[in-house]
């Protein structure tokens, strides 16, 4: 018997895409794409009792292969830059393709999120999606066995990612879901409040690349956001960092804890709507859509433009592989990388 929370898509060149559907209303109600292992749509209900998608998308395969904006994929092998596509590892160096100003960002134009992914499992709150990517894929060594769980609760959605490898192999893996709590094709986020659990963020170059020397500390600076700070004043203020990226595109170090732990926090005012952000990861690349420049379909109708979500990426730190310094994302074989990311919906009182 089919499955009746599985629905055609249309059709790609890497065959035809199914939709699969989460969770029941009046909770959340998730709509993932097969391909990518893509967050599609979110379903959640405001303070407002209003009934809205909270997350950017495309509104036919064609678009989402087509795009260069990442909306709601599965990032990986590596998420985020490594710096001119190549990194040592055990006494040879790795050279990987590059297609961000001569660097690798998020595994390449053939990463994960343009992959398609098997249905493992699938019921009405839960869906288990696997994908293998060989060894030499994009460059990296190692095959990967990659298998990404979604779930829906009451109030919230959660994505547990995981991966084992044959070869020591650098990993990374995030989800590239934009959000907009006023709900897709409502405009831009300058009107939402956000704040995250960081003392520390990542300074880049030009070209994304962290600079040398540790972190920087946000005291003082436009990326303060330990208190929560409207995003449109924010992403305006004069820094240079802010005038290279268009906004913000940075890496926050997050407070130490343990497990998975509430990080950051987006609130619109207009909606009466709270997203709790937790995760296990000891980073957060916190991206104010910078790049979305009006060539881009949306699923509600109209054109993505500049600002209209924010990605909050859970992560290490971007170009781990070049910089031992700030940490070590090598998996090796025996080991089993795990990430999990949770967002939580809380409706506010007006």
């Amino acid at each position: 018997m089919p499955d009746t929370r599985a629905f055609p898509f249309g059709s790609s060149p890497l065959g035809e895409v199914t939709r699969l559907v989460l969770g029941s209303a009046p909770g959340p109600v998730l709509e993932l794409l097969d391909l990518g292992a893509t967050v599609h749509r979110l379903w959640v209900t405001g303070g407002d009792g209003v009934r809205r998608d909270v997350v950017l998308s495309h509104p036919d395969p064609a678009s989402l292969l087509a795009s260069t904006s990442y909306l709601g994929g599965t990032i990986g092998r590596y998420a985020n830059r490594i710096a001119h596509g190549r990194f040592d590892l055990d006494g040879r160096t790795v050279q990987l393709g590059t297609n961000d100003r001569g660097h690798l960002v998020h595994s390449g134009p053939e990463g994960f999120d343009v992959r398609r992914w098997g249905v493992e499992e699938q019921g009405d709150d839960h869906v288990v999606l696997t994908l293998t990517s060989p060894d030499g894929d994009q460059g990296f060594p190692g095959e990967l066995q990659v298998r990404a769980r979604f779930a829906v609760t009451a109030d919230a959605v959660e994505l547990e990612l995981s991966a084992t490898t044959d070869a020591p192999t650098p990993v990374c893996l995030t989800s590239h879901a934009y959000l907009n709590l006023d709900g897709e094709g409502s405009g831009t986020i300058d009107g939402q409040w956000l704040a995250v659990a960081g003392a520390a963020y990542v300074e880049v170059d030009a070209t994304g690349i962290p600079v040398p020397g540790p972190p920087a500390p946000v005291e003082g600076t436009p990326f303060d956001l330990r208190k929560p700070r409207r995003l449109g004043g924010v992403v305006r203020l004069a820094h240079p960092q802010l005038d290279d990226a268009g906004g913000i595109d940075h890496h926050y170090v997050l407070d130490p804890g343990e497990g998975v732990r509430p990080v950051a926090w987006l609130t619109s005012p207009a909606t009466r709507t709270r997203l709790v952000l937790s995760t296990d990861q000891p980073g957060l690349q916190v991206y104010t859509g910078n790049g979305l420049d009006g060539s881009e379909p949306s699923s509600a109708g109209g054109w993505h433009r500049q600002g209209d979500g924010l990605a909050l990426e859970p992560q290490v730190v971007p170009d781990t592989p070049n910089r031992p310094d700030l940490g070590d994302a090598t998996l090796r074989p025996g080991e089993t990388y795990r990430s999990t990311i949770r967002w939580a919906f809380e409706p506010l009182e007006g």
